[in-house]
């Protein structure tokens, strides 16, 4: 029984704050060291850093900043078609008029805050409207009746704490994740790239940080090539020639289904977001190189250029490839995890050729694209002693995401029932210390 709860209305619980953007035309404004937040950054609960920088004077001219802590929410802008972000910032951070900070007032706990907000996304979600140009918009006046039920501070705190500890171990397996990457990708660059090992033979010296058995493999001088030098042995490839490209299909408004009839149609949203409510569903047939499951490869070849072209290892389990992606078909794991990298130090100039061609804010990298780039490709026992050196890396990283996805679906499950005190806090804890 909720004895402790009462009902009330958000408006009662928190101070809505409106942001602002400082004038693009003075230089004085921006590149600076203020984080400033739009709908682009609110990717996840926890935001560290923004896109965009704005200076102290342009703070000392009216731009709004809030501490450390301050949950932020979308209230304007074509993300809340399909969601509305909410996230803690992680710093002082400045945002712009399409966000609203939320300080709490009277009774309700800080902490407790985003995930009151969180448990009623649903609720605020069939509160957007829109505001013009297909454009979705919370209005404030609305939010402040939004009717919420609030526990005493005691239980604030503990549901806080639950939800907490799993949202912190989600944040540390992404922490270590970008640690992982960075290491992995700095090998890639500096032998496939940079060629720093056959730079260092090339000028009498031992390679850095590589054992004698391993920088015997590298070669001690290059030859020329249509990059440019490479090192002795190497060889060119296009791009679209390290691997097979398989792009998904195409699916009719006829072809979706009830999602416990099908498999959830993979497209640039689900590998930016996951599986998320608007996840479209199919049971239609489709060749074997279309479906996909965990530990698949994939390549999304068109959308904003900036946010969308990037490569992608799926993790969610069986799905079917939508268009604009391919899945990346190699001939064995060493390869695919070549690819991966590959792939990934290639991604300024996929991006930049995408943007070449960019039209109403989409680019494209074309198959055409891909068989005109020419990039380096090692002797085969490089390439499997730089297998055998990442491998552990990029393996620990993976599973990683996988309990990631795991962490989180026993945090959304939670929540709506902590919140509405349909769970109590002891049966929660003891679901989290089984699962943890």
């Amino acid at each position: 029984m909720k004895t402790t709860w009462h009902e009330t209305t958000l408006g009662k619980l928190v101070d809505f704050q409106s942001g602002g953007t400082p004038s693009k035309g003075n230089p004085d404004f921006w590149n600076g060291s203020i984080p400033w937040v739009s709908a682009k950054d609110m990717k996840q609960l926890f935001l560290d850093d923004t896109e965009d920088h704005i200076t102290t004077s342009a703070a000392d001219d009216g731009a709004k900043q809030v501490p450390s802590g301050t949950v932020l929410m979308l209230t304007r802008g074509m993300t809340l078609l399909n969601d509305v972000p909410i996230c803690i910032v992680r710093r002082s951070m400045s945002f712009n008029q399409d966000v609203k900070a939320l300080r709490p007032k009277g009774d309700l706990d800080s902490r407790f805050l985003p995930y009151l907000l969180l448990g009623n996304k649903h609720r605020l979600l069939s509160m957007v409207d829109l505001a013009g140009h297909g454009t979705g918009r919370l209005n404030t006046e609305e939010l402040k009746t939004l009717d919420v039920s609030l526990p005493s501070p005691t239980e604030q705190q503990a549901i806080a704490c639950i939800l907490g500890a799993l949202d912190d171990k989600i944040e540390l397996n992404r922490r270590r994740n970008r640690t992982l990457e960075a290491i992995a990708r700095a090998i890639f660059q500096s032998w496939f790239v940079d060629f720093d090992p056959v730079k260092a033979k090339a000028a009498g010296r031992s390679p850095s940080d590589l054992s004698a058995s391993v920088a015997a493999l590298f070669p001690d001088r290059f030859a020329d090539s249509p990059l440019g030098p490479i090192p002795t042995g190497w060889k060119t490839l296009p791009l679209y020639e390290t691997a097979r490209f398989v792009n998904g299909a195409a699916f009719r408004s006829d072809d979706f289904c009830d999602s416990s009839e099908g498999l959830p149609v993979v497209k640039i949203a689900e590998l930016k977001d996951g599986l998320t409510a608007q996840t479209k569903f199919s049971k239609r047939d489709a060749a074997p190189d279309q479906r996909i499951d965990t530990g698949d490869l994939l390549y999304s070849w068109s959308g904003s250029p900036d946010t969308s072209l990037d490569a992608f290892l799926w993790a969610l389990g069986p799905g079917l490839l939508n268009q604009h992606i391919f899945k990346v078909v190699t001939a064995n794991v060493a390869q695919q995890r070549f690819a991966y990298y590959l792939l990934k130090s290639m991604r300024s100039v996929l991006v930049e050729t995408a943007r070449n061609k960019q039209t109403t804010g989409l680019g494209h990298v074309t198959v055409a694209d891909m068989k005109r780039l020419q990039v380096c490709w090692p002797s085969s026992i490089v390439l499997i002693t730089f297998d055998r050196l990442i491998a552990p890396i990029y393996d620990k990283a993976f599973l990683s995401t996988l309990e990631i996805q795991t962490l989180t679906a026993l945090r959304d499950a939670l929540l709506p029932k902590l919140i509405s005190g349909e769970l109590r806090v002891p049966d929660a804890e003891r679901i989290v210390g089984r699962a943890t």
